[in-house]
């Protein structure tokens, strides 16, 4: 059994900003963007990745322990920053993986400087309008109704979170709510402008969706297709939107092959 990667966390300060960040590994920097509502502090498929990369999992300013921006308006704002937090560090050329709100970041990001760019891995990414369809609006559901509607498995959510998530969890994810209502409320959760800029895109896009995913349609991953120039799918089966979350070794196997570290899936 492989032996867990040593994380080490930091706080960086970018745009003013002090943004939490966890870093492990060696290899390919790839710079991973978390969910709209947070992430755990240790997962599989981060321990996965970092065994075949240099791992950079920052949480998003205004979302959990990083220092809230109140300049910050829009997602693309978040974008800039992130720029600014790669070429602070040094690590041009690295790769992004998003995750829902984090593949529009991601996305965002990419369109910036599209030939500073690895690789672009987008999982059931958010910035586009579903043509059919619409992106689920966590303003209409309650904080576990809409952490839940992620996942296919609910077994899955229940190991992660707890049948019952605690109250300190509760108000994590009010806090992730209340930034995202902040940055991404109008339009909900997409971009106007997103998918003609994504078209100078120039580095391998790999579009990956859970196979019933019930947060964001499918039918915005064949928006991305079509304007990314060199972008396939995949799909995972028996999994939700949170492809991270149910399916890490399945996931870690398709970010290790399209950027050329194999053993991030061992």
């Amino acid at each position: 059994m492989a032996s867990s990667p040593a994380w080490v966390e930091s706080s960086v300060a970018i745009a003013g900003t002090a943004v939490r960040l966890r870093r492990a590994g060696q290899g390919k920097p790839v710079l991973v963007l978390h969910h709209d509502f947070g992430s755990p502090e240790r997962l599989p498929f981060y321990d996965a990745l970092a065994r075949g990369h240099d791992v950079l999992v920052p949480e998003h300013p205004g979302f959990g322990d990083s220092e809230r921006p109140e300049w910050m308006r829009s997602v693309r704002d978040l974008a800039v920053l992130y720029r600014e937090l790669l070429a602070a560090l040094g690590l041009g050329g690295a790769s992004l993986v998003g995750l829902g709100f984090g593949g529009w970041v991601a996305a965002e990001m990419a369109t910036m400087a599209p030939r500073d760019l690895d690789r672009l891995v987008l999982v059931g990414a958010m910035g586009i309008q579903p043509p059919q369809e619409h992106i689920l609006d966590q303003a209409l559901v309650g904080y576990i109704d809409y952490a839940r509607a992620a996942f296919h498995d609910q077994a899955a959510f229940d190991a992660i979170y707890g049948a019952e998530p605690s109250t300190a969890q509760l108000v994590a994810w009010d806090i992730c709510r209340e930034m995202c209502f902040r940055i991404a409320w109008k339009p909900y959760m997409y971009s106007q402008t997103l998918p003609n800029l994504l078209r100078s895109m120039s580095a391998p896009t790999l579009v990956v969706w859970g196979e019933h995913d019930k947060v964001v349609p499918a039918s915005a991953a064949e928006v991305y297709l079509a304007a990314l120039p060199d972008a396939r799918r995949e799909v995972v089966a028996g999994s939700g939107h949170a492809v991270d979350m149910e399916k890490p070794d399945a996931l870690a196997r398709l970010v290790g092959e399209f950027t050329g570290a194999g053993r991030a899936a061992a």
